[in-house]
């Protein structure tokens, strides 16, 4: 239901200790990366054609693409010592995963409702790419936005492959201005409607794909749900999606995951209490005093979000916000990346059969993970998570399907969508 990516005072500690553990674990780190274990096939010939590794769980109609990746052709291991139960992996990706640098151009839209959302841009990226390259728009977890690191790690991969990227920070979020005494919630799409739209108007010969994590990952997959075949974007990818809402609820309250929800509590506290003065003298159901003090994200939803967004209790509000129930509407390529042992996004609450019945759909289950951990792959423990390779060669494969004509500019182009659809302001960070 959540990222995790909340400040630790040992963060700085262990980046600066990273060079020297890699050091130390480096011929561990070579062992894993030189095991290519494939699983295999022979047609008549004799040839060996790779497929992906018998350790993956591989779901979808089109599931023969992912023959072609090289990054699942080998085993997923997770990082020994660090990543040995998914609580440890969770943990250890998100205080000691590196920050890569990044200059960011930030760019608000002001939405219907007078709310505000933020958009972060690569700085210089007008300049240094064409127009018509293809744009990914990057939506983190709940409380997460450009300041986190498999955010960025995502981020850099796509623009080293000559792709523009787009952080879309939702209100509140990494500093994203909130003006309305509303914030977000799971089932809420108009944001990324806007954003969406916003973003093809800008690049009309561009194809736009999108990548969500957890919480973000669940709005976008209910957003590919609802626009159907109407949809703008060319594809998609969602990971550590908590797909449904009440088994993941359920679960964030069992043992160890009360730490993750105090956390991400205390994080949404933070949010609210910076804008605390937007919220008083509000009538009606909100219990402000609730939220102001949540210990767990059921209580602040219970407080704040399940009221600003017309539900009649915490329990509507996840039982009619999962994404799950979407998966059978999606019709863009869409690729959903999910842990088996994810604490967060329980494996259970995956819609395999949905998946396997949607000739658009296509899912990957690893055994290991924990909740945007995957620490494995050639840049563990410390650089980017296991799935940025995949990410990055299934949008590829996309957009190489796709051809050079863009979808988007062909569907605009009766319409006469003007350079700028909504009123923006724009600002540097």
């Amino acid at each position: 239901m959540a990222a995790l990516q909340t400040p630790s005072p040992f963060a700085g500690t262990a980046r600066r200790f990273a060079p020297r553990l890699r050091y130390l674990l480096l011929p561990t780190t070579m062992s894993l990366s030189s095991s290519v274990i494939s699983s295999r096939s022979c047609d008549g010939d004799g040839e060996q054609p790779l497929l992906p590794h018998s350790s993956l769980e591989i779901a979808g109609a089109r599931r023969g693409l992912l023959a072609g990746f090289d990054s699942l052709r080998r085993p997923y291991r997770a990082f020994p010592v660090f990543a040995s139960n998914r609580h440890v992996e969770t943990i250890f990706a998100a205080f000691t995963r590196s920050l890569p640098t990044v200059a960011f151009r930030r760019e608000c839209l002001r939405t219907p409702d007078d709310g505000a959302v933020a958009l972060d841009w690569v700085s210089g990226d007008d300049r240094a790419l064409p127009g018509d390259a293809p744009v990914l728009i990057l939506l983190p977890g709940l409380t997460g936005g450009s300041q986190d690191t498999y955010v960025r790690h995502m981020l850099l991969r796509a623009r080293s492959k000559g792709w523009r990227v787009v952080v879309f920070n939702s209100r509140g979020c990494a500093n994203s201005p909130v003006t309305t005494a509303k914030f977000y919630s799971a089932s809420f799409t108009g944001d990324l409607r806007q954003v969406v739209d916003h973003v093809l108007s800008r690049y009309p010969q561009s194809n736009i794909y999108a990548a969500g994590w957890s919480l973000g990952a669940n709005i976008l997959v209910r957003y590919l749900g609802e626009e159907t075949d109407k949809c703008s974007l060319s594809g998609a990818v969602s990971m550590c999606n908590p797909f449904n809402l009440v088994i993941a609820d359920e679960d964030f309250h069992k043992g160890f995951n009360n730490i993750y929800d105090r956390a991400l509590a205390n994080s949404l506290r933070v949010i609210f209490k910076k804008h605390a003065l937007l919220f008083e003298g509000l009538d009606g159901e909100y219990d402000i005093p609730k939220a102001a003090n949540a210990k767990t994200v059921r209580d602040f939803d219970q407080g704040l979000t399940r009221v600003s967004f017309g539900f009649r209790s915490v329990d509507d509000y996840y039982s009619n916000s999962s994404s799950s129930d979407s998966i059978k509407n999606v019709s863009i390529p869409l690729l959903c990346i999910q842990a088996d042992n994810d604490p967060i996004a329980p494996s259970r609450g995956i819609p395999r059969e949905d998946i396997k019945a949607n000739p658009n759909c296509l899912l990957i289950v690893t055994p290991e993970g924990g909740h945007l951990g995957w620490v494995a792959g050639d840049e563990a423990p410390f650089g980017c998570p296991w799935t940025d390779p995949i990410v990055m060669e299934f949008l590829e494969h996309v957009h190489n399907e796709t051809g050079s004509t863009s979808k988007n500019s062909v569907a605009n182009e009766p319409q006469g969508v003007p350079k700028t659809s909504v009123p923006h302001l724009s600002e540097h960070v």
